[in-house]
């Protein structure tokens, strides 16, 4: 007499058919079908014992209903990913649906592709333009104004200051001079031309000049020293009379060298003396 090898439901006898172990017990495929299948999560019918079954994160499906939800690429032999909404997705789409989208298209910023990064934002390396040109910037220097992006020569053309004497922008650097800006290359002395920056320096009638210039060029001669009389070093006042000048401190009578600046004095010929002197002379 031999055991009995019955369904645990039906007590139909299993010898020579087929039937599936489940929780240690045997039960026919008929029986298993109806009782004790798992629900496919994406076509929701049970999952035969002919079927071949995949899971995950106890959720099953029948292997030809676990494809992509975007593509409905077949899954059950590639990467896929899982989102917290149940959907099953192929790495391309999951990546399109979770990826950082860019500031400019909003389509996603595929991984690995070419990218520019800035201030926790992403651009494709194609979208990440001037604002001005519409030009890609890619390994340019750019500069930024509110939330618009420029290119440097953008940026120069459209808000750096402009130098009062090639009225071209200055980028970097340069100088004032009376309010306006100038390039250091361009502040240079009006006669020799050599740069004033960082230089002692005087301007007359609208142009400037280095120190040596202006006394050469320039600058009118006392009348007392015959030197030029420039505002540098000793002594910065001028007294002028009948269009001749002097130092303050040339200023003096001839006779007793006494000062005569903002006092009476007499000329006489090429000299000056103080009205005591000059009733002597």
């Amino acid at each position: 007499m031999t055991d009995r090898f019955d369904c645990y439901y039906c007590r139909d006898k299993l010898h020579g058919k087929k039937y599936v172990k489940k929780d240690e017990k045997h039960v026919c495929t008929k029986c298993f079908d109806k009782l004790c299948a798992n629900t496919c999560a994406e076509c929701r019918r049970p999952i035969g014992a002919d079927s071949k079954e995949l899971h995950h994160k106890n959720r099953h499906w029948h292997e030809d209903c676990f494809r992509c939800a975007k593509c409905y690429k077949p899954l059950a032999s590639e990467p896929f990913n899982a989102r917290d909404d149940g959907k099953i997705m192929c790495g391309k789409c999951g990546s399109r649906e979770d990826g950082n989208r860019c500031q400019a298209c909003y389509k996603v910023v595929m991984p690995g592709s070419q990218n520019v990064e800035y201030k926790n934002k992403v651009w494709h390396e194609e979208c990440f333009t001037c604002f001005e040109c519409k030009q890609p910037i890619r390994t340019q220097s750019f500069l930024t104004k509110g939330d618009d992006i420029y290119c440097a020569p953008c940026h120069d053309r459209k808000f750096a200051k402009k130098c009062f004497h090639c009225k071209q922008p200055i980028s970097s650097g340069g100088i004032s001079y009376q309010d306006q800006p100038w390039h250091s290359e361009c502040f240079v002395c009006h006669t020799c031309r050599k740069t004033l920056a960082g230089a002692r320096f005087t301007s007359h009638e609208n142009n400037v000049y280095c120190v040596d210039c202006f006394k050469t060029d320039v600058a009118k001669k006392c009348h007392g020293c015959k030197n030029p009389i420039t505002g540098f070093g000793h002594g910065t006042n001028v007294v002028n009379y009948e269009g001749f000048s002097w130092h303050e401190y040339c200023f003096n009578c001839k006779k007793c060298c006494l000062s005569l600046a903002n006092k009476r004095f007499v000329i006489n010929g090429d000299h000056i003396h103080c009205p005591d002197c000059a009733k002597k002379v």
